[in-house]
């Protein structure tokens, strides 16, 4: 774990006082730096009256007044405290009361004024709790002779850095008003500035560095493993022994294949099986490759795995969990290769309905390993006379079974209330079972559809049987939308002609999406309809207890298993089933003559004991529960990261068409502008309201509307515009929009209803 005031406090997890030698062993303090920054740390935390010190011990100091949050800063220079709760207050803080806290570091701050009427409360910082910007992307100037700072091309960084000209391998006179990536040495401390140290001269503008390289710069991504980690891969065997295959199901003689991208490795961490069984049944087996066996928890390998968090796809860059010859060893299920695994054999009818299911610790021999496209292919029975499609030849029939059991599957899914999104831009990452936003984006014939349903419900078997034996586990949720967003698209879809309500105005149903995917499909504005809507989910996160998902219609007990090469949270669940494989008390004592399978779904509903030793059980629970804030803090940083370069390549797109007249569609309107989507870039661009020179527009918010007082002209959402590219800011990803034509006319009673907020009075952007 990086040692941080964050991890220090989250070490007190009750208000018990805790030793000095226990805070080193959590947080892995070795080396005489480490354990002098920590007392340091633990010093200056008793000083300012978060840790109370007694007999050489330390005790969290709970104060009301002091509340978490990240900082959220402007340009101009104040900022809020964003609270991770959901229905609290924003703490606005001043300038002067930052305390050389930076936009985006976790804080805690100390309210010294309660907010009121439409006021926000204020707050000072009190403490920094992480630092978010261990390294910034800024341009270089000379202040005095050989005297050189580093100006941070994101303008809500209010400070700039020294440079100390002798201490670098690059000639800074060289690299003056070039962007730069700067690695952070020294955070200010009271009127001293920050120092720093050019690591790489990107260009002289953002356009001229690579886009993956601004992605990797902006937000600090290990490109590389640390020495110690490519030990402990070297460490590990290169074939399976005998001894490593006692008490598993042996399954090799089992047909298995997997399915994934042909150019990743991580993406064969699962295969699968289907065989027809008694009674017109289907075994279908998910084999998931057993990293827990080789991997202990809390060794260099996997504190490396949990620092990282999450498989990252830039382009065409993985920044992977692990190195790559761990995965040639005993990671990648590669075909014609002995492999340990963990396996969930599901019994199925051909409706789709599980009938058993057992998790069982396995060895299994892949014989087959298809693309994604492969599969494609011979579901579509497209290229039959080339020599891939011959290849392919032998696997038709099971790969048609497949399909067959998915579509069945995907039935009782969406009987649930569950949907798929037709995918329309690219997802921010595939991993097999659900992307980022925790439901399938996917077209139903799609080969990556067809195993995300295998993947989904083996994962959701897995964590219903953890929960069952009363073992940890952690936990994937997902909160319903916004009501007021999805009403927005509905709005936008009823004013292009595509009427819809909301079975409930109070909550949003998983059924409403059904209805929505089901009413665009065919519409004309569809792929914007559907971008809309993929953009009103919320981003599922891990828990250590168990919650609703909304996009998979699962009430409670829903986690991820099934893909632990890309995900940390997935050998956590490892974790667990080993113990229950190599500890778990089968029966209340050893006298009992009765006992249950721990490995059978037959078992739910008969354990009333603790399966796991209670100190096995506190480990693992306090291993997800240190875990789960990192794990859900990765994989926001993969999204942004992700996203932000998927943004680069829509503005690079853009800067080709400026002064170029396009057709859109407005899909959101404010006091100062409306957004409007390019339909065929599927680009997204502001039309601000000081643009609008024919006349003085006033904002109706209820209507979501912008009205002309004298010539009626309205632009509201749905209304198709013609609008002229007239600038794009690269790296801030902002598009200028002006409209040349399009709009609609108000009607009578648009322009009778609700006060307006003229032009220029409401909150800039």
């Amino acid at each position: 774990m990086e040692l941080s005031i964050s991890s220090l406090l989250k070490s007190f997890t009750d208000d018990k006082l805790v030793a000095p030698k226990v805070l080193e062993k959590k947080l892995n303090c070795e080396e005489e730096s480490s354990l002098q920054y920590l007392q340091i740390a633990l010093d200056a935390l008793v000083r300012i009256g978060v840790l109370t010190k007694e007999r050489g011990r330390y005790r969290r100091a709970l104060e009301e007044e002091l509340v978490e949050g990240k900082l959220r800063c402007s340009s101009k220079g104040f900022c809020f405290a964003i609270q991770d709760a959901e229905e609290t207050e924003d703490i606005y803080i001043r300038e002067s009361q930052l305390n050389n806290a930076w936009n985006g570091d976790r804080v805690l701050v100390k309210v010294t004024k309660e907010g009121r009427r439409r006021r926000s409360p204020e707050g000072e910082v009190r403490v920094i709790l992480e630092r978010a910007n261990p390294s910034v992307i800024a341009r270089v100037k000379e202040v005095e002779t050989d005297q050189f700072r580093a100006v941070p091309l994101d303008d809500r960084l209010l400070f700039e850095l020294e440079l100390d000209a002798k201490k670098h391998d690059i000639a800074l006179k060289e690299a003056i008003e070039n962007l730069v990536h700067v690695e952070v040495l020294q955070y200010p401390l009271g009127p001293l500035h920050p120092k720093g140290r050019v690591t790489q001269v990107l260009g002289s503008d953002a356009q001229s560095a690579a886009d993956t390289e601004l992605v990797y710069c902006k937000y600090d991504l290990p490109r590389t493993f640390p020495d110690s980690v490519q030990e402990a891969v070297e460490a590990l065997p290169r074939k399976l022994r005998k001894a490593d295959q006692k008490k598993r199901v042996t399954l090799q003689k089992v047909p298995t294949l997997t399915i994934g991208n042909a150019d990743q490795a991580t993406s064969l961490d699962h295969a699968l099986s289907l065989e027809s069984v008694k009674g017109g049944n289907w075994q279908l087996g998910v084999h998931v490759v057993d990293l827990s066996y080789y991997l202990p928890i809390g060794e260099t390998l996997t504190q490396e795995a949990a620092r990282r968090g999450h498989t990252m796809c830039l382009g065409d860059k993985v920044l992977a969990l692990y190195p790559e010859e761990l995965l040639e060893r005993i990671g990648a299920l590669l075909p014609k290769t002995e492999r340990l695994a963990i396996s969930v054999l599901m019994t199925l009818t051909p409706e789709g309905e599980v009938v058993e299911f057992e998790v069982q610790p396995s060895v299994i021999n892949v014989d087959h390993q298809l693309s994604y496209q492969d599969a494609q292919r011979v579901l579509d029975r497209k290229e039959q006379k080339t020599p891939e499609a011959k290849k392919l030849a032998a696997v038709h029939d099971l790969v048609d079974q497949f399909q067959q059991v998915s579509q069945a599957l995907r039935q009782q899914r969406q009987q649930r209330g569950s949907f798929v999104l037709p995918l329309v831009s690219p997802p921010l990452r595939m991993c097999g079972d659900d992307d980022a936003l925790g439901v399938v984006v996917s077209a139903p014939e799609d080969a990556r559809a067809m195993v995300a349903e295998f993947l989904v419900l083996a994962n959701h078997l897995v964590i219903n049987h953890l929960n069952a034996l009363g073992v940890p586990a952690v936990y994937r949720v997902q909160s319903p939308p916004d009501v007021q967003d999805i009403q927005d698209v509905l709005k936008l879809a009823s004013n292009v002609g595509v009427p819809l309500s909301l079975q409930d105005e109070e909550a949003v149903q998983p059924q409403d999406y059904q209805a929505c995917v089901e009413k665009f499909q065919g519409a004309e504005q569809a792929p914007i309809l559907y971008d809309l809507l993929k953009g009103t989910l919320k981003p599922a996160t891990h828990h250590d207890a168990s919650g609703p998902h909304f996009g998979l219609a699962h009430v409670q007990n829903y986690g991820q298993f099934a893909s632990p090469l890309n995900r940390y949270s997935d050998l956590l669940n490892q974790y667990v089933l080993q113990a229950v494989f190599a500890e778990g008390r089968d029966r209340r004592t050893t006298r009992a003559k009765e006992k249950v399978n721990l490995r059978h779904s037959s078992c739910h509903g008969q354990i009333s004991w603790n399966v796991l030793p209670p100190e096995t059980q506190r480990q693992l629970e306090g291993a997800i529960a240190t875990a789960i804030p990192q794990l859900n803090e990765a994989e926001q940083l993969c999204r942004q990261a992700e996203g932000d370069l998927l943004g680069l390549q829509k503005t690079k797109q853009m800067q080709g068409h400026t002064g170029q007249v396009l057709q859109g569609v407005i899909t959101g309107i404010q006091s100062y502008g409306f957004f409007v989507r390019i339909e065929d870039l599927m680009v997204e661009g502001l039309v601000h309201v000081s643009s609008l020179k024919d006349d003085w527009y006033e904002y109706r918010s209820r209507q979501q509307t912008l009205i002309g007082r004298k010539n009626r002209r309205q632009y509201q959402l749905g209304d198709r515009v013609e609008v002229e590219v007239k600038s794009v800011d690269y790296y801030r990803q902002q598009i200028d929009l002006v409209v040349v034509g399009g709009g609609s006319e108000a009607s009578e009673e648009d322009l009778e209803t609700e006060p307006v907020i003229p032009k220029g009075s409401g909150e800039e952007e």
